[in-house]
């Protein structure tokens, strides 16, 4: 006889359960529509904050010079700026480098042949991503000046683009076929401006680049938008599937309006194939920054975190440029240390760190950039449990004697990341916590602590040769509450 209590008893826990999943699950089915309040309410996919660590690329025809004279200040060595900031610059010495090394007449556009990439090796990149730790990748599909690392259809990128001068080939196609080959999720980056064709800045009537060339080359702001811009969105999304769209300057001029950013958005959300992953950035229109889009993007610590309303994401070079820079030298490079208290500093204040790399035009990781994306890859193999899926804790870091902690929790344990090998640490756990366990990540010797009064925490360090650390540069406790 069947037990009909029985049955509606296991009814109800069934309907319970997808209740709980309805509830607790992120819906991506909803229809969006092309206001702010609608896209704001969209959940960010959970893939982006538990990634915490991603490799930008910055990669194209301004490899080739590879050069900007160093100078004081955040931005002031940017190479990638090489045709607006450089090749005409009287004041940074860029005048006299083109035309000593290139010539009179050599224009910026005449670089696109001699950018071959004939050492690209997008399986090599992929791999030494991943050994990296790093769980997402993003490279300049299109940089201010226009160059495409994909073979457009648009008309107006005809010989101006990867397919048709210089490599022929496919570079994001291949690279974004090998990177998510090697498990990881693959973005790009889209400069909504040309230089060309938006050619005055904000502050000023002055162009970015000599205004023969945007004679030459220009479309007006409006036919740029329509011709290019609008339509290579729709083109690489339909072609690449992105997990990730970074856009950039578009906040420099012009509203949402003028560049029909919410509607895009809208059908993003909506209609594209990766519309439950994708994710993007606050770059694409003047009011977006730190209010609208997925994410907040600061570069080399130019944004106030404490004041953002969005999940937040810091990049920088290893060195003080995006593109490859050959005025730079070993001084110039952050060390493998930095970095990676870099990266934890970062993720102790709820964000992600997209770490640059400035490939050369033939296609190779500068060796000292592969070097520290290996260095911060072991690190994380010993360390990742205190990264990877982690939160804010409820403070950031202390600091203790001549150095900062840094902290980081994930379920009911607090990670604590130091850099100095002292004799012992004290933590100000801000509230009255019953501690259970405390371990060092990546080795099994026994850790000695103790409480202190209601709120404090103090852990010897143990004493452990050279061969015994777990590993160099920083080392994390395990703190593990009931």
């Amino acid at each position: 006889m069947i037990n009909i209590y029985s049955l509606k008893s296991t009814a109800i826990i069934i309907f319970s359960v997808l209740l709980i999943i309805c509830i607790h699950t992120p819906s991506f089915s909803q229809k969006y529509e092309p206001n702010w309040e609608s896209l704001d309410s969209r959940p960010l996919p959970q893939w982006f904050p538990d990634a915490k660590f991603g490799i930008f690329i910055h990669w194209g025809v301004y490899s080739v010079p590879a050069w900007r004279k160093l100078e004081e200040g955040r931005y002031a060595s940017y190479a990638e700026w090489y045709e607006a900031r450089v090749m005409d610059n009287k004041t940074n010495g860029g005048y006299d480098f083109h035309r000593k090394n290139y010539g009179e007449d050599f224009e910026y556009r005449n670089f696109a042949p001699l950018f071959k990439a004939e050492l690209f090796n997008p399986d090599q990149w992929a791999e030494l991503f991943k050994k990296s730790g790093a769980k997402y990748v993003v490279l300049t599909s299109k940089h201010h000046d226009g160059f495409c690392l994909w073979p457009t259809e648009n008309k107006h990128k005809k010989n101006w683009n990867a397919g048709d001068i210089g490599p022929q080939r496919d570079l994001l196609g291949e690279l974004t076929n090998s990177v998510r080959k090697a498990g990881l999720k693959m973005g790009l980056y889209y400069s909504i401006p040309d230089w060309e064709s938006i050619p005055r800045k904000i502050e000023g009537p002055e162009y970015f680049i000599r205004k023969e060339f945007v004679d030459k080359y220009g479309l007006t702001p409006e036919q740029y938008r329509n011709e290019i811009a609008i339509p290579q969105l729709y083109e690489l999304v339909n072609n690449y599937q992105p997990s990730l769209i970074f856009s950039d300057a578009g906040e420099w001029i012009y509203d949402d309006e003028f560049w029909k950013t919410k509607e895009f958005l809208a059908w993003l959300y909506n209609e594209a194939e990766c519309k439950d992953e994708v994710v993007v950035n606050d770059r694409f229109c003047k009011g977006m920054p730190a209010n609208h889009g997925d994410y907040f993007s600061s570069e080399y610590k130019d944004a106030d975190d404490g004041k953002l309303k969005k999940y937040w994401e810091g990049s920088r070079g290893i060195g003080g440029s995006y593109g490859f820079n050959r005025a730079e030298n070993l001084e110039d490079y952050s060390s493998s240390n930095e970095l990676i208290l870099e990266l934890v500093d970062i993720v102790s204040r709820g964000g992600n760190l997209l770490l640059n790399v400035g490939p050369t035009a033939d296609g190779r990781i500068p060796v000292i950039m592969q070097e520290r994306l290996l260095d911060i890859g072991k690190w994380l193999s010993v360390n990742g449990e205190a990264i990877f899926g982690s939160s804010e804790h409820n403070q950031s870091h202390q600091e203790y004697l001549d150095h900062k902690i840094y902290f980081t929790s994930k379920g009911s344990n607090i990670y604590c990341v130091f850099d100095q090998w002292s004799r012992e640490i004290i933590i100000d756990l801000k509230e009255n916590q019953e501690i259970a366990n405390v371990s060092l990540l990546g080795s099994g010797v026994n850790i000695n602590w103790a409480t202190i009064g209601k709120n404090q925490l103090k852990i010897e360090i143990p004493r452990l040769t050279i061969s015994e650390l777990p590993c160099i540069y920083a080392w994390t406790f395990k703190i593990e509450t009931k």
